[in-house]
């Protein structure tokens, strides 16, 4: 179920804006939701954006980071200097110093905390950027701050070793909301249903074709080699000799069985 996303990842419009004074102190009283880029961070790490017409924002380390925080309230260290020549985003907290303006991105964070425990539901279909790739699966911000982990199993039918070969940091993509513990504020994502379904899938592909895939998980299994068609749609064929993993393969389609959802191939 996709829906109009209140909240949408830091970076999803990577344009910079020229804010007025009196933008921003519009924003100040209403309390809008606005983004820029950070330019530095200091040595006590608070950081400085570029709002335009001379004018700086600074976000002091303690309304840096509403998630991520340690035991005495502040985001780490490493949580500031990772967002220099980032977009974030924020509320403007203060302007009445002149050409100095206090913005807070902690208050976006406890905000998209509310809007994750009351509005985000299962199923949903979200915005989202990949931040941070693991081997075990990629963490994928999908509003204000809030990012969620999708599981490698859960990128694709076809099995792959790596999340890199699906995505790489900062691409854009929807994601399913898979599940949500709002005690913890973890959200779990899955990808695989992007890729539409068997049916969905298999539409493209007739038995007598001769196509090109992909081989998956030629190591495990000398009665057969599992053959990637489309992400979402894997077949199997005899095993073959000096076929190694990831490796382009011709394959005739020998026979499609939709009640079972199999489809048998022979290697080329």
């Amino acid at each position: 179920m996709e829906y109009k996303q209140k909240f949408i990842p830091e970076g999803w419009v990577d344009k910079p804006h020229v804010f007025s004074l009196e933008e921003l102190n519009i924003a100040s009283i209403n309390g809008n939701i606005m983004q820029a880029k950070v330019t530095k961070c200091d040595s006590n790490y608070n950081l400085y954006l570029n709002l335009g017409n001379n004018i700086t924002g600074i976000i002091p380390r303690e309304e840096v980071e509403a998630i991520n925080v340690d035991e005495t309230g502040f985001p780490k260290p490493n949580i500031c200097t990772s967002k220099i020549d980032k977009f974030v985003q924020f509320k403007v907290k203060d302007t009445t110093k002149k050409d100095i303006i206090i913005l807070s991105r902690k208050a976006v964070g406890y905000e998209a905390i509310k809007w994750m425990k009351n509005d985000l539901t299962e199923g949903m279909i979200v915005y989202g950027i990949v931040k941070n790739i693991r081997p075990y699966g990629a963490f994928v911000e999908i509003g204000g701050g809030i990012v969620g982990l999708v599981h490698i199993e859960d990128i694709s039918v076809a099995r792959i070793k790596s999340p890199h070969e699906r995505f790489k940091i900062g691409q854009k993509i929807k994601i399913v909301v898979k599940s949500i513990d709002r005690k913890t504020n973890r959200v779990i994502l899955s990808y695989k249903e992007m890729y539409g379904t068997w049916e969905d899938n298999i539409r493209d592909f007739k038995e007598g074709m001769t196509v090109t895939g992909i081989a998956r998980e030629t190591e495990k299994r000398k009665n057969g080699i599992f053959i990637e068609l489309k992400p979402n749609l894997i077949g199997l064929a005899d095993y073959k000799e000096n076929i190694e993993y990831g490796n382009n393969v011709n394959v005739y389609i020998k026979r499609i069985i939709p009640e079972k959802r199999k489809i048998k191939l022979i290697i080329v």
